[in-house]
């Protein structure tokens, strides 16, 4: 930490993680709770509290820190590059930006045609595709103003994107949202087949279902809502926020099937704040024409940059296959714990399911035992680390889990 840092900080630097936490309490709006620990450091795929003790952390900022913590070629690239041009604002492009669309179109396999769109997040990116399907408007004879979503999508929390977001708890202190959005079982295809028709704008779909708990749709599901809405002249969206960027040991989960849309964030940046919306082809661009969206922050000449030096280390370091190899085996290990009913997922997104409804509790004892993990669900923990994290690495948490859950159910019992 440099001084000047020490200096802002003054005498929080010195304080335990309890005391910090009820500075915490005081003075910021609750609407994460009160967080797990005060973290001061990280390096590789561990990070240390402010009482100094060490976790290995297998969530990576919830699918955000591909490359883990302080990686070295990004922490330079950010550096130089904020030292060269930190921020220009949308009337003027940079170099980075425009090496950076091209990269992901080229990733993609995109279409002559196909445009980025620039944000700083992935709600910001949903938020872009949500307008993006409005302007897919039909006639007025035939209006298009129903939009699809899946039961159990998580597609961000303002308020376009929690619109399209299935939790009720999420939803409902904030209605009226934008209207029009229906949904349809996941992964049924004639569930899909019976909504969308002529009126249907778009349909929004994660390749997995990250927040649901790894839920990962049957072959043929994406394909078929390929077609499906081709048909009808809806435009298919995919949210790949989570699951893009290396996550399932491919670049995006979605990889065979080209939707309209396609919106990214989380490990873009390797942790450096960056979404972005894809459109595919000649129609879809066509659709948000100039004046009718924007953002003041999104592709800066810093986001872009750490994005570029991201994808570079993933591509050149052969990281994709590191996260199919060492996926597989996690999910091996995992899938033969007597009290694990059932593990999902693809590369290093993974969920397990618990015997027992004890997976809140499993994460805390985690926690406490060095582990950083989560509960997307009552029977569920979600396991989505640094790319780079190693099978040495996997397996220390692997041996200490069963203690951990034992230990857990023990406590229940009492």
């Amino acid at each position: 930490m440099n001084q000047i840092i020490e200096q802002e900080t003054g005498e929080l630097g010195a304080l335990q993680g309890s005391e910090l936490l009820a500075r915490y309490n005081h003075s910021l709006l609750g609407v994460f709770g009160t967080p797990q620990r005060v973290l001061v450091r990280g390096a590789g795929c561990h990070v240390w509290d402010a009482d100094g003790k060490e976790y290995l952390d297998l969530l990576a900022g919830i699918a955000v820190n591909a490359l883990g913590h302080a990686h070295p070629l990004l922490s330079s690239v950010i550096s130089s590059q904020l030292a060269t041009l930190g921020h220009i604002s949308n009337f003027f492009t940079s170099p980075t930006q425009i090496a950076l669309a091209e990269k992901l179109l080229a990733l993609s396999e995109a279409p002559e045609g196909s445009k980025v769109f620039f944000t700083n997040s992935g709600t910001e990116a949903n938020e872009a595709a949500f307008k993006l399907a409005r302007r897919n408007a039909g006639t007025p004879e035939v209006p298009r103003r129903k939009i699809i979503a899946l039961e159990h999508a998580f597609h961000g929390r303002t308020m376009g994107a929690l619109a399209l977001t299935w939790k009720q708890a999420y939803r409902e202190p904030f209605e009226p949202l934008p209207g029009g959005v229906e949904w349809i079982p996941a992964g049924d295809i004639e569930a899909l087949r019976a909504a969308v028709d002529e009126t249907t704008a778009a349909v929004f779909i994660e390749p997995i279902q990250g927040e649901a708990g790894v839920i990962e749709f049957a072959p043929g599901y994406l394909q078929a809502a390929r077609e499906i809405t081709a048909e009808a002249g809806a435009l298919l969206v995919f949210d790949e926020v989570q699951t893009g960027i290396g996550r399932t040991g491919q670049w995006f989960a979605s990889a065979g099937v080209l939707p309209d849309a396609m919106t990214l964030a989380k490990g873009l940046g390797g942790g450096f704040p960056i979404g972005a919306l894809i459109v595919f082809g000649t129609r879809a661009t066509t659709l948000l024409t100039p004046g009718q969206h924007g953002t003041t922050f999104g592709g800066n000449p810093v986001a872009t940059a750490a994005s570029l030096a991201t994808l570079h280390v993933i591509e050149s370091q052969n990281v994709l296959a590191h996260v199919e190899t060492v996926g597989a085996d996690l999910r091996s290990k995992l899938a033969a714990l007597d009290f694990v009913t059932d593990v999902r997922g693809r590369g290093l997104l993974i969920g397990l399911d618990l015997e027992q409804a004890v997976a809140p509790t499993v994460v805390n004892a985690a926690l406490d035992a060095g582990f950083i993990i989560n509960a997307p669900g009552p029977h569920t923990l979600r396991l989505a680390p640094p790319l780079i994290v190693t099978t040495e690495q996997l397996d220390t948490f692997v041996a200490a889990l069963p203690a951990l859950y034992a230990g857990v159910v023990a406590d229940t019992k009492e």
